[in-house]
């Protein structure tokens, strides 16, 4: 499967990645933001400045030859799909140029999946961008983060947004969620279900 379109009409970006979060200090290094940790990480490796737009903050990389939309949307999680679909008809960018980066407590600590489409799992985030697109047929990386342990009084919503335990090492995670999308970007989806699901 190729990921970008070629020779036809298309939008002024090859993939619009949009990593899920809430604003504010207090929710910073929550699991529910890792999607924003990994956005900022690409940002940071591809030297993109961030500005404000769509309801969020949006930069642009070069990632190879392909030309990348970066943005976190600063709506809160259950308003996701406003930011984003603000940014995709701004891009003319289809559900399949999207990849929506978020945390995921069905995966284990620490597993990456991509995919194409699939359900929304109770991610609020995930159902307010399938409404505002009227599709679920969009990128996704989930990232694990599991749910409380055994003896953990919080619940699941609790959970997910309190910060990474040191043990679980939240900037390799990250670090390797980024060589996720970059080698999505280079080589499609299908040889990065091979290297990182």
């Amino acid at each position: 499967m190729r990921l970008f379109r070629r020779g036809e009409p298309a939008s002024t970006l090859d993939l619009l990645v949009a990593g899920l979060g809430n604003p504010g200090r207090r929710h910073e290094r929550d699991r529910h933001n890792v999607g924003w940790m990994v956005v900022e990480e690409l940002a940071r490796r591809h030297g993109a400045s961030f500005r404000s737009k769509f309801n969020g903050r949006l930069a642009e990389a070069r990632l190879g030859g392909a030309k990348v939309g970066l943005l976190m949307p600063e709506t809160y999680m259950n308003e996701s799909g406003r930011s984003i679909a603000a940014a995709t008809r701004f891009f003319e960018v289809r559900p399949q140029e999207l990849l929506v980066v978020h945390d995921d407590v069905d995966l284990e600590p620490g597993r990456l999946q991509a995919r194409l489409g699939g359900g929304l799992a109770g991610h609020n985030g995930l159902r307010s961008i399938a409404q505002a697109l009227g599709t679920q047929d969009f990128l996704r990386l989930r990232i694990g983060v599991g749910r409380p342990g055994r003896g953990d009084p919080r619940d699941v919503a609790d959970y997910v947004l309190s910060p990474f335990e040191p043990h679980e090492d939240a900037g390799a995670l990250v670090s390797r969620a980024a060589d996720a999308v970059e080698c999505l970007v280079a080589h499609g989806l299908e040889e990065t279900q091979r290297r990182f699901n």
